[in-house]
């Protein structure tokens, strides 16, 4: 499993975005059109019910977002845009709690001229049953939703987020 951890190296929209690394992401697969990371949900990242606060949830899928829809290595002609969110839709489906790592598995689903959709999945999972589940993972190279392979099993989902994407000039 790969433990790229966040930096200007790994993606330039990673080098100064200082919310993503006080989360603690982690890249585990970056291509075209996709991105999947990880964290591990802490203390200051809860709600008052003791569960993942929504804007964590959200912060967390919005950076899978952009590493999905921004080149790792821009081509010709690419070096002067960048591609921000135009909107988004998220749905939370199960909570999750202090302890839980969270994967997010963000594709894009279509691209039009300067426009783009994309969907990304969010799960949860105690770190026991990844563990476990992990240790007995068959070592055939299966791999699971968006591509992930076998040894990163991603829980339980517990958000879906949608984001419409526009490509811009850089100013």
């Amino acid at each position: 499993m790969a433990e790229v951890t966040i930096s200007g190296d790994t993606h330039p929209v990673l080098k100064d975005d200082y919310a993503s690394e006080w989360m603690g992401i982690e890249v585990l697969a970056l291509d075209d059109g996709h991105a999947t990371i990880r964290m591990t949900l802490r203390q200051e990242m809860l709600n008052g019910f003791g569960m993942a606060h929504g804007g964590m949830i959200f912060a967390f899928g919005d950076t899978a977002f952009a590493l999905a829809c921004n080149p790792a290595n821009p081509g010709p002609g690419e070096e002067g845009n960048i591609t921000v969110a135009s909107g988004v839709d998220i749905n939370f489906i199960k909570p999750a709690f202090r302890g839980h790592i969270l994967t997010a598995v963000a594709n894009r689903r279509a691209s039009t001229g300067r426009s783009g959709l994309y969907d990304i999945q969010i799960y949860a999972a105690d770190p026991d049953t990844t563990a476990t589940a992990a240790s007995t993972a068959d070592a055939q190279p299966a791999t699971l939703p968006g591509g992930l392979p076998a040894d990163v099993l991603p829980g339980e989902l517990v958000a879906e987020f949608r984001g419409r994407s526009r490509t811009i000039s850089k100013k």
